[in-house]
């Protein structure tokens, strides 16, 4: 058994026995969190719960989001107890002073799941250059997909001002085809199930994706509040640990099964939702072995918001994430 496990058993006798490590009165922790999911998608954290890995931690699902940002900014406020975002939105709200912090990773990018710039067959725009006074649609502004595009911007010779001639949209992911093919766009983000049947029926081609500029790399995280954290160290490291063996079977089981649990938790959770969009799962992306987090998954974005003026004031990778309570840096 890892130490951290061991430690994790040791904590929870001494909790039923109503005592903490130091033979003093244990304080219940937390063990309902309230979070916000995905249209037809299953994530790690609900992953989780429904393997088992949670423990006692109990999910209350409270809605549905399209949006990192909002997702992190509800934690913070404590709408939710905990979100998920891009590492870029993640450093910027914490350095406007939000009490929140990374704790194991949520998402990423590799050759199989990545998010794809398109535009029309036939289209003009080739180059960065081309995209001068053109509306690029996505999910939210000042999150991964912006990111990735000033970064292509940069890459092809761009100044600040010319980048500003670039304008990002925000588009509903289920009506960005449509507004690609209708033109209301120039050009379309596409990941997932939405790439590969926008592909499927053709009329569309790829002008840049977030993997062909950085490879693979874990892109955003889950975050709880400072305050939840100190409260809460034993439901903190369950969820931290439930999490990241989530990532790890997904990792190992074979496709077909994982994608069979999914259509199981979805209809099992009786959201009305459509679950054809399960069936094109290929994975989470993420690069640190059970959720861990790299420095570089946060350093790679702090330029980017100093030069986009996003950057409040300086933050120390201590203050953005942590892996303390993940057992899998035992083995990193």
């Amino acid at each position: 058994m890892l130490p951290a496990a061991i430690a994790l058993v040791a904590t929870l006798i001494l909790a039923a026995c109503g005592q903490d490590a130091g033979g003093g009165a244990a304080q219940v922790e937390q063990t309902e969190l309230r979070y916000q999911g995905s249209v037809g998608a299953v994530t790690p954290v609900e992953l989780a719960a429904d393997l088992g890995y949670l423990g006692p931690i109990k999910l209350k699902w409270i809605g549905n989001t399209i949006s990192g940002p909002q997702d992190i900014q509800s934690t913070a406020t404590g709408d939710v107890d905990f979100g998920s975002a891009f590492n870029g939105a993640i450093i910027k709200l914490i350095a406007a002073g939000s009490p929140i912090k990374s704790v194991v990773g949520s998402y990423g990018i590799d050759d199989k799941v990545f998010g794809g710039f398109y535009v029309l067959d036939g289209s003009p725009i080739t180059s960065p250059r081309d995209l001068f006074g053109k509306k690029v649609g996505m999910n939210t502004l000042g999150a991964h997909y912006e990111a990735v595009l000033d970064e292509y911007l940069k890459r092809g010779g761009l100044s600040q001002d010319e980048i500003k001639k670039v304008i990002p949209t925000v588009v509903p992911p289920v009506n960005t085809e449509q507004s690609l093919r209708e033109k209301q766009i120039d050009v379309a983000v596409f990941s997932g199930i939405l790439r590969d049947k926008a592909l499927a029926r053709g009329g569309i081609h790829p002008l840049f994706s977030d993997y062909e500029l950085f490879g693979p790399f874990s892109a955003g995280s889950y975050v709880l509040r400072e305050d939840f954290i100190k409260k809460n160290p034993t439901t903190t490291r369950q969820f931290v640990e439930g999490v990241g063996k989530a990532v790890e079977w997904s990792r190992t089981t074979p496709l077909d099964q994982v994608i069979a649990r999914f259509k199981d938790i979805i209809a099992k959770r009786d959201r009305k939702e459509d679950v054809t969009a399960i069936q094109y799962f290929k994975g989470y992306g993420i690069a640190g072995k059970g959720g861990l987090i790299a420095d570089a998954d946060f350093t790679r974005w702090t330029d980017w918001l100093k030069v986009n003026g996003q950057l409040k004031k300086d933050v120390t990778l201590a203050e953005l994430f942590t892996n303390e309570f993940n057992p899998f840096r035992a083995n990193s």
